[in-house]
């Protein structure tokens, strides 16, 4: 496989599909550079007022990383380094779009699938939608860009619950502590989220990209020195990541050592 990203047009509204249905979505590095470079293009179109994102077939929104390459791509803090820029690119590239992001959820989204969501401005998600990030088990933690958006949706305490305890939430607990807006039926989720993205294509383009410019500027971040954000690159050189691999792989359970 070498990316999964494909998309379709409908009138002013861009729809861009994470397409990797065999692995839930999930999404290897060269499918993060591809969103990366399809949000940057979509976002320089002034025939586009809305983009929808969606995990193609039934299944799933996004799993997030394709565990399998990790060793390989992601195996200690160099490999993490490069990967983390590409994971980076994609979320910087949907947070800075120009046009509003709709994040259409069923199934699993998780990981960086839920990293994806929470970058996008308005959630949705069909009844089955489940949410976490379960990145302990892998010995590893999610970046200060990703923890961010997250935290910024989740809010503190629940965004705790799903790293620490590992959690995964059904949509209706996502929707009552404020993660997603909206919970409707599956067979109602495309239906509901193409009202969306036409209620916003209706709307006047620049007044919607000068809201969208505003709150970027609202919740920009505080200033974070080079080490402390590379710490989420440096964990991948401990055994407890080499491990959460090793048994992710393996499908067992894994043994961690703090070190």
């Amino acid at each position: 496989m070498t990316h999964s990203i494909t998309q379709k047009r409908d009138g002013f509204v861009a729809t861009v599909l994470l397409d990797n249905p065999d692995k839930l979505n999930a999404l290897n590095l060269a499918s993060w550079e591809e969103l990366a470079r399809v949000l940057t293009a979509l976002s320089e179109e002034d025939d586009v007022r809305c983009v929808v994102i969606q995990g193609a077939g039934e299944r799933a929104f996004c799993a997030g990383a394709d565990i399998s390459e990790l060793p390989v791509k992601r195996g200690d803090a160099a490999g993490a380094r490069q990967y983390g820029a590409a994971t980076d690119a994609a979320i910087e590239a949907i947070t800075g779009c120009l046009h509003p992001t709709v994040a259409a959820i069923r199934g699993p989204c998780t990981g960086g699938g839920l990293e994806i969501a929470c970058a996008c401005d308005i959630r949705i998600a069909g009844s089955s939608a489940r949410f976490g990030v379960p990145i302990n088990r892998l010995g590893h933690v999610l970046g200060h860009m990703e923890m961010k958006l997250v935290l910024a949706a989740a809010g503190p305490e629940l965004l705790m619950e799903i790293l620490l305890e590992a959690r995964i939430i059904d949509a209706e607990e996502a929707a009552r502590r404020g993660l997603v807006g909206r919970v409707v039926p599956d067979g109602e989720l495309e239906a509901t989220v193409a009202a969306a993205a036409g209620r916003i294509a209706e709307g006047a383009p620049l007044s919607n990209r000068t809201t969208k410019k505003f709150l970027r500027r609202l919740s920009s971040p505080a200033h974070l020195s080079e080490a402390e954000l590379d710490e989420v690159n440096t964990i991948c050189d401990s055994d407890d990541y080499t491990e959460g691999l090793r048994a992710f792989l393996a499908k067992q359970k894994p043994v961690f050592e703090g070190k």
